[in-house]
């Protein structure tokens, strides 16, 4: 089943609608805001690298809000255990059994703060539950409730006391991105309202059923063989490039075409074109390339090599089949 043209544009309508309410939040970010609405109607996470204060937290929540969704917020700290995140059994001496005491990822919206403060160990708490829709605790499986979308931050400045995310933890991540300082005019928005009550609380705009019905519609916008040609042939150009000694895997382009098919959708059409995989290739491929430590050093960076080969590997010449 193809997604119609009333069904993308019913899919455009209220994606638009839940991107302006949460700008009433997070002034002048309606690129990052769109990211993430992808990466949750994509079933995907995303990484924030960012400086703190620039409102990742005021993002996730706004999300979560307008989508009549839970969100919670937990600040990876060296001392942080993986139970402190999934949750623990915890044995009931009035009972006489052992209850099962759901942890902070069990919501629709989890922001990881500071993701890479935490050991190894507790960064790989997320990655069953990332991949999976799904916790195990003591031989027990425990699902969370779909849509379900994980926001990690890690600052890019301060590297002492952190531990770096392995490349197959970075992979599980279908998309990185920054929300970035704001702009003059937003910066000027909101001094005029620091005035006023600290926490604004969004009215939602749609509920989690309907978020549930655009996951699965999503699915089914018409991509042509001739656009997952291109996506292979930008993903081979990650593995050949000089500047990489480890490209892009296949999961890195299954992402991509999973995002440009949402991202289509979101623009109102219900087929993918070149210029959807063109937007979203650099954050969804620059930061699962391991850059040859040489190239680092002169000043390469994943997202220059990114927009590198989107400039030179040619989009499909062919009308796209719609």
């Amino acid at each position: 089943m193809t997604m119609t043209p009333e069904q993308s544009s019913w899919f455009a309508d209220i994606a638009e609608r839940i991107v302006a309410n949460v700008e009433h939040v997070v002034l002048g970010k309606s690129y990052v805001i769109r990211l993430s609405l992808t990466a949750l109607l994509s079933e995907g996470h995303l990484l924030l690298e960012d400086v703190p204060g620039t409102g990742k937290t005021s993002m996730a929540r706004a999300l979560a809000q307008s989508i009549r969704g839970t969100t919670t917020r937990v600040q990876f700290t060296p001392d942080l255990l993986p139970g402190d995140i999934t949750g623990m059994t915890v044995y009931d001496q009035r009972s006489g059994e052992f209850e099962f005491h759901r942890g902070p990822v069990f919501a629709t919206i989890v922001l990881a703060d500071e993701i890479n403060r935490a050991s190894p160990k507790t960064q790989s708490a997320l990655l069953e539950v990332m991949e999976e829709g799904h916790v195990t605790i003591d031989g027990v499986t425990h699902p969370v409730t779909a849509p379900f979308l994980v926001i990690a931050t890690q600052n890019p400045i301060e590297q002492a006391g952190t531990y770096r995310l392995p490349e197959a933890q970075l992979d599980r991540f279908l998309m990185k991105t920054a929300i970035g300082y704001p702009d003059h005019a937003a910066t000027v928005r909101i001094l005029d309202a620091a005035g006023g009550p600290r926490a604004t609380v969004l009215e939602p705009v749609v509920e989690l059923d309907v978020v549930r019905d655009m996951i699965a519609v999503a699915r089914t916008v018409h991509i042509d063989p001739v656009i997952t040609d291109y996506v292979a042939r930008l993903v081979d150009a990650t593995r050949s490039h000089p500047d990489v000694r480890l490209g892009a895997s296949v999961r890195g382009a299954l992402a991509l075409v999973r995002c440009a098919k949402t991202f289509a959708a979101m623009q109102g059409r219900h087929y993918v074109v070149p210029d959807d995989v063109k937007a979203l290739a650099e954050p969804v491929l620059a930061h699962r390339l391991g850059l040859d430590p040489e190239s680092e050093f002169d000043g390469v960076t994943a997202p220059t090599v990114i927009a590198q080969i989107v400039v030179e590997t040619p989009p499909p010449s062919d009308r796209v089949a719609v």
